[in-house]
């Protein structure tokens, strides 16, 4: 089937030859600093998006670096009360066993894992003799000893990283002696 094309009539003719001719010269002076300024306008919008994406970007690979780093934080938390249990149990040793094998072999896990957990990033809060510092202490009591130092650690902390996974657990001095 053949479109039919439809006879142009002349104010169709007008219309498209008034399209084609310039704007005379009063409206082309008033037009050209109004566009100039939207398209300023659009620049800057542009410009604002792109450097709120870069920032975008730089975030969420921030974000994402975050994650990868501590994101088995809530495991070795939960490994950290093991880590303590073993420590306590050879401390508890008596003296005539220490020299036994199986003690030697124990000892043996309790630096691996120790060294294991140093390996991803896990590092002991150190505390006695240091200033009690209630960012990585968290103090449980006040006993005799020199004024806000720590006499006695009551359970080790740990960090991860730079962050604090578990506070230490302390006796800080009260400034008697």
């Amino acid at each position: 089937m053949k479109k039919e094309k439809w006879p142009e009539d002349s104010e169709d003719k007008e219309l498209k030859r008034k399209q084609k001719e310039p704007e005379d010269s009063a409206d082309t002076g008033k037009a050209q600093p109004e566009e100039k300024s939207e398209a300023e306008k659009y620049l800057d919008n542009w410009r604002r998006t792109q450097a709120d994406f870069v920032n975008y970007k730089k975030r969420t690979e921030q974000e994402k670096e975050e994650t990868v780093k501590f994101g088995n934080s809530m495991l070795l938390l939960a490994l950290l009360p093991i880590l303590d249990d073993l420590q306590r149990a050879l401390d508890s040793v008596p003296e005539d066993l220490k020299d036994l094998p199986w003690v030697e072999g124990i000892r043996l896990i309790e630096r691996k894992f120790s060294s294991s957990l140093e390996t991803q990033g896990v590092k002991l809060i150190k505390t006695e003799g240091e200033a009690f510092d209630p960012n990585v202490h968290e103090a449980a009591l006040h006993v005799d000893g020199d004024d806000g130092m720590i006499v006695e650690e009551l359970q080790k902390g740990y960090k991860l990283y730079d962050r604090v996974i578990r506070p230490a657990v302390v006796a800080v001095g009260n400034g008697n002696k």
